[in-house]
């Protein structure tokens, strides 16, 4: 994507930096404006649900970092980054939680009846999520899917499959070789609508996992089940505390930035 598609200032959402990663605040009633002032000026473009990690990454890998920086819609969906948010600029995201948003997202597409391409996921699971989307959203129109496993020799027809259809919405599961450096690669060979990554979304549509529970979620704890399903992630909590003390270094180097400005500034005559 060109950086003339990053999020323009007329959308009802703000734009801020957490340690050199932008971030969008945008409310949840103001949601569906921003998306349909995307579809309808054919901006399109990608949708990232950011995580804590992803920030972290966003911070060491330049090719992620820029994915972000040209995305449409940076959104939080981790409680530190909101909590860390508040700290540093005093300003409160919203915090969406992945499957809802994704709801929330093809419940708007289906008010106008717009369209969707699915994409990612094991054939079968691919089949009954696509069949559950159906039946929750009548009419919204799906018109066309494609499982994961996509191997070189046939990626240009998917690709050309997917400009030609159009989709208002390109939702993208696990499977997809790359996960969102597919997508990051892709963006100029795709269409013009939205596009949504987002790892274990049809496992769910189809039933196969559960999501954390809003409570579970709302108290920030939903990292918990990932751990259990893979306790190697539970060495992560390294990264937070690194995170801790970024926020901390942010805060003290802003404050002596501001302290210096003051002291070099000119006087008021």
């Amino acid at each position: 994507m060109d950086k003339g598609e990053s999020i323009d200032e007329e959308l009802t959402c703000k734009r801020v930096e957490i340690l050199k990663v932008p971030v969008d605040i945008v409310a949840r009633k103001d949601l569906e404006s921003v998306i349909f002032e995307l579809l309808e000026k054919k901006k399109g473009g990608n949708i990232v649900l950011l995580s804590l990690w992803d920030l972290l990454r966003a911070r060491r890998n330049g090719e992620f970092r820029n994915y972000l920086q040209n995305a449409a819609l940076i959104l939080p969906i981790s409680k530190s980054i909101v909590s860390g948010m508040r700290f540093l600029t005093g300003q409160t995201p919203t915090r969406y939680m992945p499957f809802d948003f994704i709801v929330n997202i093809l419940t708007i597409l289906e008010r106008r009846e717009l369209s969707i391409y699915i994409l990612g996921g094991k054939p079968h699971v691919l089949a009954l999520a696509e069949k559950n989307i159906r039946q929750t959203f009548p009419k919204l129109q799906i018109i066309g899917r494609f499982p994961g496993i996509i191997k070189k020799q046939t990626e240009e027809t998917v690709l050309q499959v997917i400009r030609k259809s159009a989709p208002s919405l390109l939702l993208i599961g696990r499977g997809v070789p790359g996960r969102e450096r597919w997508v990051a690669k892709n963006t100029s060979r795709l269409s013009a609508g939205l596009r949504l990554w987002c790892s274990d979304i049809y496992d769910i549509f189809a039933k196969r996992r559960r999501r954390p529970s809003h409570a579970v979620f709302e108290r920030g704890f939903e990292w918990i089940g990932f751990c259990i399903k893979n306790p190697i992630r539970f060495f992560r909590i390294l990264s937070y505390i690194r995170y801790i003390f970024l926020l901390l270094f942010y805060k003290l180097f802003k404050k002596k930035n501001d302290i210096r400005r003051m002291e070099t500034a000119p006087p008021i005559e």
